[in-house]
């Protein structure tokens, strides 16, 4: 007997087809301390150490925008027509 309610199978994706995944179309915010900058971009400048930051990321992880305003990371990702996701 057939199970007239089964889902078709998935094709999972590749590691390269994952790490590609809403590449140009998804960010999302992180918040950093200004401590944790030199590791994350090398080539910035000194910033004053305990201060909270935002990150924008791509889908992928690559960094867009480093500021102190969680809304001015929202406003980049929608001025660069990015749909900002929540990563839990």
């Amino acid at each position: 007997m057939s199970d007239m309610h089964a889902t078709p199978s998935a094709t999972p994706l590749s590691i390269d087809e994952f790490a590609h995944l809403g590449q140009g179309d998804i960010a999302y915010v992180k918040a950093i301390r200004s401590d944790d900058v030199p590791g994350l971009f090398p080539q910035a400048p000194s910033i004053q150490p305990g201060l909270d930051l935002f990150m924008l990321l791509g889908a992928d992880g690559i960094p867009i925008l480093l500021t102190d305003s969680r809304e001015t990371a929202l406003a980049n990702a929608s001025e660069n027509q990015l749909e900002t996701v929540s990563v839990h």
